[in-house]
């Protein structure tokens, strides 16, 4: 039974050496935050300024570019 468990823990050692030669080293808790902080903003951003495209008042447009903005420069400060 013993054997089972060492030929499943050899398999998994295995793929995960695959898996880091197709993906690179693995992140750290860190850099993987940083990563999903800057995808998220820059869906936002993203959002944003498709709304803006659509905005037809100045105000909705003025609050737009400052989001927009805001967004930008969030990204810039994110590692």
């Amino acid at each position: 039974m013993a054997r089972g468990f060492e030929s499943k823990d050899v398999e998994f050692q295995q793929a995960e050496k695959e898996r880091e030669k197709r993906l690179g080293r693995a992140l750290t808790p860190e850099e993987r935050d940083a990563h999903t902080q800057r995808q998220t903003i820059a869906l936002a951003l993203a959002r944003a300024r498709a709304d803006l495209a659509a905005a037809r008042t100045p105000a909705h447009q003025r609050m737009l570019a400052a989001a927009i903005a805001a967004l930008e420069q969030q990204l810039s400060t994110v590692r």
